[in-house]
């Protein structure tokens, strides 16, 4: 976080004196930028860098750095207009349409102002990425022999043997595909399981990312209750009946947003009532190697357990690495893989295998196991200092479950809470927060909040958000 604060300031000055010189006119050194700023080369680089994106400057190695030619005049804009029709006429006889609302998406990945703590966060923080793991993987993946060529469309072979492993039981490597991340398997997986127009049934609440990825598809969503032991298979039963439905996405394993963990007496109910409905289930396992320290035993994923190719699973590295580190697997039985395989072809080609490389590099160091077992504590630490935070600062509002994995808090707000409001004072009081309506795919029981403890700096800047978001409630409740 300081080096990018540091880099943002050097950039500001350097732009603010760029009226010092003339059009092509050389800046100093970069020897001379770090005596005089007291910063790394590294800053002096990066700042560098970002003027030269902006279209400032022109730097030309071995020669330095100038300042860059002014910009032609600006282009007078068209009329784009015609669009709106053009985008719209298409869809009006669409049984569902296939507008993107990605505003639920943007929440987790659009960072706040400066100063705000980030409650609302989708990723770890810097300071719990194994970013010099991460750096040592992708040298060495460079230096690879074929590193920089073309990979089988499926995948690294030994990465996918990988991901079969961690799967477990009769899963192999000829049922994985490598993905660029977990939502680009999930949009995959939508694509090939359910034709425009077909109902989806969906956890609810659930990951507003998966909303969207069925809604563009021109899928209709049909929530389906969770509680504390996860989705009801009694309702799923009835949803399946009473939609014809052909699809389940679940996240059976620290559910987001509420973190709960399929019962084990629900999973099997979950596979035959599936199977008995001639349809798939999506198992999104998507934290698994975010568990707290105290979680125990984790269950196995339901692909595990599925003899029948009921399942298609889904899941990524990225949680647990950097937002920017998207590798991820699908991985099914049957049929439907050749139609996953294909879709992928179509969309992506296949993964940059330099990253692939890296993922194998990572996976494969002692770093990694060691990176788990930190993170596993510091997020259990992180989970309890929020918990801690709320019961003192706001007990008005309800924690139901308190997960054992994950990210994040679900907490409940008082009958008759204006979300929203809440949502914008906080913001105004310097703390980002998820308001809960975006998890819904029909109207919400009540008005929620998603907190997140692991986007921060750490435990001081966990308990000042809290602090913050107490100040907003007091304002709105």
């Amino acid at each position: 976080m300081q080096e990018r604060s540091s880099v943002g300031e050097l950039a500001e000055r350097l732009r603010q004196e760029l009226d010092r010189y003339s059009p092509g006119g050389k800046l100093p050194s970069s020897r001379a930028l770090v005596e005089r700023f007291r910063v790394s080369p590294v800053t002096v680089s990066r700042a560098l860098a970002q003027l030269a994106a902006e279209g400032l400057v022109v730097t030309r190695p071995g020669a330095g750095a100038f300042r860059a030619q002014p910009r032609a005049s600006t282009v007078a804009a068209g009329d784009t207009s015609w669009q709106e029709v053009a985008l719209s006429a298409d869809g009006a006889t669409d049984l569902v349409p296939r507008t993107v609302d990605a505003s639920g998406v943007l929440v987790s990945l659009a960072g706040p102002p400066p100063g705000v703590v980030e409650f609302n966060g989708g990723y770890l923080h810097p300071s719990l990425q194994p970013e010099r793991a991460m750096a040592a993987a992708l040298s060495r993946a460079g230096r690879r022999p074929g590193a920089w060529g073309r990979p089988p469309v499926e995948g690294l072979p030994e990465l996918r043997e990988w991901f079969a492993r961690s799967i477990g039981a009769a899963v192999t490597a000829a049922d994985v595909l490598v993905t660029a991340g977990g939502q680009s398997a999930l949009t995959t997986a939508l694509r090939a399981l359910a034709p425009p127009g077909a109902p989806v049934l969906v956890e609810s609440p659930t990951y507003p990312g998966m909303l969207a990825i069925a809604r563009a598809a021109g899928l209709r969503p049909v929530p389906v209750p969770v509680d504390p032991d996860g989705v009801k298979p009694a309702l799923l039963a009835d949803a399946f009946r009473a939609t014809g439905a052909r699809v389940f996405v679940c996240q059976p394993l620290f559910q987001n947003p509420t973190g709960a963990v399929l019962a084990p007496g629900r999973r099997a109910d979950v596979l035959r009532t599936a199977r008995e409905a001639g349809a798939f289930v999506v198992e999104d396992d998507f934290v698994r190697r975010l568990a707290h320290e105290d979680a125990g035993e984790l269950p196995r994923p339901l692909a595990a357990d599925d003899p029948d190719g009921v399942v298609v699973h889904v899941c990524s590295l990225t949680k647990a690495t950097s937002p920017s580190f998207r590798v991820g697997a699908l991985a099914a039985r049957g049929p439907v893989l050749e139609r996953l395989r294909a879709i992928q072809i179509v969309d992506t080609f296949f993964v940059s295998r330099p990253l692939q490389e890296a993922a194998l590099e990572l996976v494969g160091s002692p770093a990694w196991p060691r990176h788990l077992r930190s993170l596993s504590a510091q997020l259990k630490a992180r989970r309890d200092v929020m918990t801690a935070a709320l019961r003192r600062e706001l007990p008005r509002l309800a924690l139901p479950h308190i997960p054992s994995g994950g990210y994040h808090l679900w907490l409940r707000l008082p009958h008759g809470t204006d979300e929203a409001a809440l949502t914008a004072a906080a913001l105004r009081s310097g703390v980002a927060v998820t308001p809960g309506r975006p998890y819904f795919g029909a109207e919400p029981p009540a008005g929620h909040l998603r907190l997140s403890f692991a986007a921060v700096a750490g435990a001081g800047e966990i308990t000042e958000g809290v602090r913050r978001l107490r100040t907003a409630a007091d304002e709105v409740l």
